[in-house]
């Protein structure tokens, strides 16, 4: 388990942007969903996205927001996000659309997971966002959304 103590920063701040933009490239970043019980809350437990098991802890005086971050170091960084995680599920026509998708998800450093033909995009922004960097796909038909995000 992972003690965490107080807000750092936000993911904004021009102080942390430039190191949060470099952990982002190397796969530093994990994501703490905060379910909407648990906002006003100063000491709770939740798992990242990619199941570190973190303590957290506020001073009376600090409220957590989108964005807050809550650890920071030279390889990784927690970044708390409010609600839970968006999940956009896609899948390939055939074994060359998949090579295709799989090679957009890795270019644009989508963090995926995969559950048997699907790939999960964990989603970070807004969805049309993502939808437009594979229109192409989509269009075609090459690719098409398994399920509601």
């Amino acid at each position: 388990m992972l003690r965490l103590h107080g807000i750092i920063g936000q993911a904004g701040d021009p102080d942390l942007a430039p190191l949060l933009h470099h952990l982002e490239h190397e796969g530093g970043i994990e994501l703490l969903f905060v379910p909407p019980a648990d906002l006003g809350r100063k000491r709770f437990r939740l798992e990242t996205d990619r199941g570190t098991d973190c303590a957290v802890s506020l001073d009376r005086n600090e409220e957590l927001a989108d964005g807050s971050v809550l650890f920071l170091d030279p390889e990784r960084a927690i970044i708390a996000r409010f609600g839970e995680q968006q999940v956009w599920r896609l899948r390939p026509f055939d074994q060359a659309a998949a090579l295709k998708l799989g090679w957009n998800a890795g270019n644009l450093h989508w963090r995926v997971r995969f559950a048997g033909d699907v790939l999960e995009v964990l989603l970070d922004r807004p969805l049309h966002e993502y939808r437009a960097r594979i229109l192409p796909l989509l269009d075609s038909g090459e690719v098409s959304e398994a399920g509601d995000v």
